[in-house]
């Protein structure tokens, strides 16, 4: 199907576009009443995700409500570990939890290479329904957590400061925890090729606790499995947004993917020096902006949109957008984007 809005991929593949395209990551969430609504209908965030019609009209209101420039599959990085058998509950205001997390090598033997289409066809079958649901007005994204970011929950259990025994592994049992990385990234790749073929136009792989690790243990415990996913999805582009990891831009600079998300305490200049001539870069506003004013609102946006320059760059924030952002500054932001970036061409 031909899209009516094809900028944020046109943009992802270095082509020159009017103006710059522009999401948010967490868009479809929190911030919109319109969502809460949907939710509190539900017995609870799981239910959400793992109902594909409520999943792909919670996918759709940003388009709608926001004026963005791409959808985002509604969904969450651990339905991965869950699909493995690791299941997990949603806690509110504490977050993810894990009854049971992975401590020997029995546990690792114990997972699933999980089957996308029996354990995870919920998210494709919302990918479907919003497809077509959208009828070609912007592109829609899929995505899934980095093999790391989803390790460090299988062994924490939880959320964390530190995340000191995941990284304890790496330490004292490197085989073992490259056993259940290879084994993540073995579900990611046949769970994210069975979304582009439901239908996603472009994958983003969010390593979100990428800052944590020191270099060395960044290059071997989590870039060489995201190197893994990218070759094996050749198809569409690939986005890769790893928080804190601004020692491996150069790296990422090599990858075989076509964006590299920034977050907002990375240089723009700098990284773009860092990841070549030949990568998108996506973000990255400080997500604490849209506290702001309009006025300040826009001064930042303009700023940001200066320092991408006109070319090979996707509006973003430099992480998710805070939940008790008011709508109409995410409104602001958008517009902004779209006022100046055109201006700039």
């Amino acid at each position: 199907m031909q899209l009516k809005n094809d900028l944020f991929l046109r943009a992802a593949r270095g082509e020159k576009t009017e103006r710059t395209p522009v999401w948010l990551m967490r868009q479809a969430g929190r911030i919109l009443p319109e969502y809460r609504a949907v939710r509190a209908s539900l017995s609870g965030f799981k239910e959400l995700v793992e109902t594909p019609e409520f999943a792909a009209e919670v996918t759709i209101q940003p388009v709608d409500l926001l004026g963005v420039d791409a959808a985002i599959i509604f969904s969450d990085i651990l339905v991965v570990p869950e699909a493995m058998g690791l299941t997990y509950e949603m806690v509110e205001s504490r977050g993810p939890i894990f009854p049971k997390t992975v401590k020997t090598e029995k546990d690792i033997d114990q997972l699933l290479v999980a089957d996308p289409e029996e354990h995870l066809g919920y998210v494709l079958d919302a990918i479907k329904i919003t497809k077509k649901a959208l009828n070609g007005r912007v592109p829609l994204i899929g995505f899934a957590g980095a093999p790391f970011t989803i390790l460090a929950y299988m062994i924490e259990g939880s959320g964390s400061k530190t995340f000191s025994q995941a990284r304890k592994m790496l330490y004292t049992e490197p085989a073992m925890a490259h056993k259940l990385l290879q084994k993540i990234t073995n579900t990611t790749i046949a769970y994210l090729q069975a979304q582009v073929t439901a239908g996603a136009n472009l994958i983003q792989i969010f390593d979100s606790w990428a800052g944590i690790l020191p270099p060395a243990h960044y290059q071997e415990f989590s870039y060489k499995y995201i190197k893994q996913i990218c070759d094996a999805l050749p198809d569409v582009p690939v986005t890769v947004f790893a928080k804190g990891a601004f020692f491996a831009l150069e790296d990422f600079g090599k990858l075989n993917c076509s964006v590299i998300g920034l977050d907002w305490n990375m240089n723009i200049a700098e990284s773009r020096k860092l990841v070549g001539p030949n990568k998108t870069l996506q973000g990255n506003l400080d997500p604490c902006a849209l506290y702001s004013d309009f006025a300040t609102i826009r001064k930042e946006t303009k700023k940001m949109l200066e320092a991408f320059g006109p070319d090979r760059h996707i509006a973003n924030l430099g992480h998710g957008v805070y939940p008790d952002t008011n709508p109409d500054h995410v409104r602001c932001y958008i517009d902004a984007v779209k006022e100046f970036s055109a201006q700039m061409r």
